[in-house]
């Protein structure tokens, strides 16, 4: 469960940050924040947790210089706010491990991804809210819209599949 979480929201903020750069024509900066977000990927695989701390400065550092130089913000700031879910669940992953076997970890685990959800969610309705005041919503941000929803449709539904086990 984490896992899946843990995945996606790497891929969604090297992603955003990606498009965002594309968007202004860095096509050079986008491509390394992508091969970054793979490496990221990968370090995960191999057990390095340490290259999430790498991860969210890299990427707090790239969305400021975005929101810096008057990107869109709306990827600058989604691309921030999962690479925060992502470094978070990285440290929650590591914290599971320690955990006795009399502890609720299924209880816990979903406790502690609702409330990540819901943070992540509120970050980007904001976002939204912000992007359709100024008259600055694209398609591309309601197909990342989308994406993001799905993703957490996917994880709703394997929760309640496992609940009825």
């Amino acid at each position: 469960m984490t896992l899946f979480a843990l995945i996606s929201s790497i891929i969604l903020s090297a992603a955003s940050l990606a498009w965002g750069y594309a968007e202004v024509g860095l096509l050079f900066v986008s491509r390394w924040l992508l091969i970054f977000g793979v490496a990221w990927l990968f370090s995960q695989w191999r057990g390095w947790r340490w290259v999430s701390s790498l991860g969210l400065f890299v990427a707090i550092l790239a969305a400021a210089f975005g929101l810096w130089f008057d990107f869109n913000p709306a990827w600058m700031i989604s691309g921030a706010v999962f690479a925060l879910f992502a470094w978070d669940m990285t440290d929650f992953r590591r914290r599971l491990h320690f955990m006795s076997i009399d502890d609720d970890v299924r209880g816990m685990e979903r406790r502690h991804i609702a409330r990540l959800s819901l943070l992540t969610f509120a970050g980007l309705l904001l976002v939204t809210i912000t992007t359709l005041i100024q008259l600055n919503f694209t398609f591309e941000w309601g197909v990342f819209l989308v994406v993001v929803i799905l993703l957490g449709l996917v994880q709703l539904v394997s929760w309640f599949r496992r609940q009825g086990k």
